[in-house]
Order: structure tokens, then sequence, then C-alpha cells
């Protein structure tokens, strides 16, 4: 039952991508069935929202969102694997087996796709950094060098130690080449790179907008969301807790409720380096407000936590031109998102493309949360990892359609049971509560 709630989506999303095509022929045989094709999606989206209210799926409406959006990623992302030589037949195959393999099987899939896209730039990024004799990363050197940069916990970040790197003579030795010109380097080998520049959206508010420059296929892999991950365990560490949102927009939080602070990260660098987090960059909230006399006191109860803790840092490259997903504004009212968030699982096994993986982990260890309502408590003590393979949970923009020379826009999905802002027009009011539930 809950594979057919995503069928009506797999086809809304399938025909998306087939007018993105450039294919004639796959585009002429769905011109000719368009209309029964929409009908047919009227009546998926009224058995979607009768089913939505039975008891078996309004018990987790959060899960049930959390599997809906899977089940996108995964339509786009195998779509995006096929090629352009995908034909009508490669699209039937995949709506059904999106209608077919499970939300876990989906998830595994959609990890796969991402990782394989992500070793790609990668690849790029190698090639255009590392000195001419060696444009290949070695993954065995890689290894013993990350092997000999200290490891640090990250909760000192938001206390601002005064500690400092003293590893930076580890940094691999890249071509000395700015930002600006690995960027361009860049386009010419993905046939994309992004800017930040005043955004398009008609509002006072919109501020600096994120933009492709170039072409971007659909379900391409467009950006990484960068900077510090909390998990629930050290929610009180983040910098302006218990209102972390009052002058800090640049934060995101997964399904799974981990947290990601890409304000010290501003716009990233020239340089690779020890990277630590706790330098806040070039931007700044622009976040105006009084504070109430009940605030003032909250915010002096419930101030961050603050201790002495192992500081952690990492070897990263600032200079990524597609570290910049913290940009992208939501799209004004009447114009659907052409981005969508995706959860990017890292495996920290793979030595050598940690160093453009913009994020590092706020804690040096990992602690059992379990989730009642809207609060996190702990549910065991600290453990290891085991035998499991360590990942950093990161997130990462993934295009809903072809894109060219255009900004980029996200559903923000801030939750209805707070005051929004003047500017934020609902993409799906639906989505939004399940969401947040």
């Amino acid at each position: 039952m809950l594979n057919l709630s995503f069928l009506w989506q797999s086809i809304a999303i399938i025909r998306n991508l087939i007018a993105s095509k450039a294919h004639s022929v796959v585009y002429r045989t769905f011109c000719f069935v368009q209309l029964p094709m929409a009908s047919l999606f009227q009546k998926f989206q009224k058995a979607v929202k009768s089913l939505a209210k039975r008891p078996a799926f309004s018990k987790d409406p959060r899960q049930l969102q959390f599997e809906a959006d899977i089940n996108r990623l995964f339509l786009y992302l195998s779509y995006n694997r096929l090629g352009k030589s995908a034909d009508e037949a490669d699209v039937e195959e995949i709506i059904e087996r999106s209608s077919k393999t499970s939300a876990a099987d989906q998830q595994i899939q959609v990890q796969e796709n991402v990782h394989s896209q992500i070793k790609t730039f990668c690849t790029f990024m190698d090639e255009i950094l590392l000195p001419n004799e060696k444009t290949v990363t070695d993954p065995f050197e890689s290894s013993q060098q990350a092997n000999t940069l200290p490891r640090r916990s990250g909760l000192s970040f938001a206390v601002g130690s005064s500690v400092s790197p003293t590893n930076d003579s580890a940094v691999p030795q890249t071509k000395p080449l700015s930002q600006a010109e690995v960027s361009q380097k860049l386009k010419d080998q993905l046939g994309y790179t992004l800017s930040v520049k005043p955004s398009q959206i008609p509002h006072k508010d919109a501020g600096q907008g994120l933009f492709v420059d170039g072409a971007v296929d659909v379900g391409a892999v467009v950006a990484f969301y960068p900077g510090v991950v909390y998990s629930p365990a050290y929610y009180r560490y983040i910098p302006g807790y218990p209102k972390v949102d009052a002058q800090n927009p640049y934060l995101i939080t997964r399904y799974d409720g981990n947290v990601i602070n890409a304000q010290p990260w501003g716009s990233g660098g020239d340089e690779r380096q020890l990277w630590h987090g706790r330098k806040m960059r070039e931007i700044k909230a622009d976040v105006k407000g009084v504070e109430k006399g009940s605030e003032k006191l909250w915010k002096l109860l419930s101030k961050p936590l603050e201790g002495n803790h192992v500081d952690n840092s990492e070897v990263l490259e600032l200079r990524n031109p597609v570290a910049l997903a913290h940009f992208a504004n939501h799209p004004p009212k009447g114009v659907l998102p052409n981005v969508m968030i995706c959860p990017y699982d890292f495996p920290l096994t793979e030595n050598n493309m940690r160093i453009y993986i913009p994020n590092i982990l706020f804690g040096n260890a990992e602690v059992k949360m379990r989730r009642f309502g809207s609060f996190w408590f702990k549910s065991g003590a600290l453990k290891n990892s085991g035998s499991h393979i360590p990942i950093l949970k990161s997130l990462v923009l993934v295009a809903t359609r072809a894109l060219q020379d255009e900004e980029l826009l996200l559903n923000y999905r801030l939750s209805n049971t707070k005051k929004r802002p003047q500017w934020y027009a609902p993409v799906d009011e639906e989505e939004d509560r399940r969401r947040w539930s």
C-alpha cells in the first residue's frame, strides 16, 4: 500500500524528467499520452490523500514524508545514472522499480548513486589541484597522512578555544590556484560550477543567491552543504543555544536530527588547510529583532554548554567551488524549487575523497539518542562505531530538472508550528506538516 502512495509521485517526476530531455522520440511518445497521464496522476493524488488518513500511515507521518523524499531521489538519481541515451523502456523500468523496491533498498541505491557522482567530482578536483606528476590521489598515502593528523572532537567550536592547529605542514601540496580559478577549471571539466551573487527573487530580504554557471542534468548532485555537523547529543554546544537560528540562517537539519551549521564555512577560501570550524568567515546573518525580557532570561538560563574538550580538525579543500548549498534561497510564491535536499552518509574509509567533503563532526564519540516529540534523550552510554564503517552525515543538493545558468531554489520546509518570515511561501503545506510532525 505504501508503494502505491509513491506511484503518483513517480509518474509526475518522470513526466518532468522527460520534458527536460532532448531525446525527441521519447518526448513525442509521451506527448500523445499527456492527457491520460495527467488524469491518472489526479486519481493517484486522491488515493494518496485518503491513504495518508488511515491509522497505518498517520502514526508516523514524519517517516512517511522521509520515504516519499527518498522515493523522489531514487527516481531522479536513477534517471541521471541512465544518461542521455535513456529511452521510454528505461523510464518505464524506473517507475516499475520505484513501485516495487522497498524504502530501505531505495535509500541504499540513493547513497550509491550520490557517492558515484561525488567520486567523479573528486577525481576532477584531483586533476585540477594536484601536481602534474600526481594527478590521482594515492589512497594508501592519504590513509597514512590521515593517521598523522590530530583527531579532535570539535567541542571547543562553541567556546572559542585558543588552541591552534600545529600540523599545517601535514597539508598536502597543491597547485597555487585561487578559488575562482579552481571554479573555472571545474566548469571546463564538469560542465558547470556555482557562484554567489544577488538573488533574483523580488523581495527585499532575498539577499545573496546561489547560481548555476553552466548546464546541469536532471538528478545531478549540484552542491554540498558545508560546515560543522552536530548530532542531537551535542545540540547544547551549538552557538546561540537554545534559539540557535535567531542570528544564524545557515543551519539545516537532517531527518535523523543531525544539524549542520554552515556559518563557520562562509564562502570557503583560497587554500587547502587544517580546518577546525571555529572561525566565523565572510557571511554574517542579517537578522533583525529586539529581544524581549523573557527571551533574554531564557538565553541566560539555557546558554550553550562550555567545557574543555578535545578539538576536531580535518584537512579540507576550502576552494571547493560547489560547497555553497547554504546560499540557495527558498522559491517565491508560484515558483517551484529546482533542487532538493539529499542526505549523504560519506564513508570515512574513502581517504582519497575526504578532503573534498566540506564537513567536520562536532564530537568524537557516538551517543545513543532517542527522539520523543521535539526532544532528544540519551538512551545509552557512549559507544564506539565497532565493526561498522564510520560515516560522516552530510547533505547535498540534487537537481529536480535540467538547469542552465539560473538561480538554485530549495524548498526550506520551515516548521508550521512557529511564526514564519514574511517572504516564506509554502511549496506544500501538507509535506511541511509531515516533515515536522
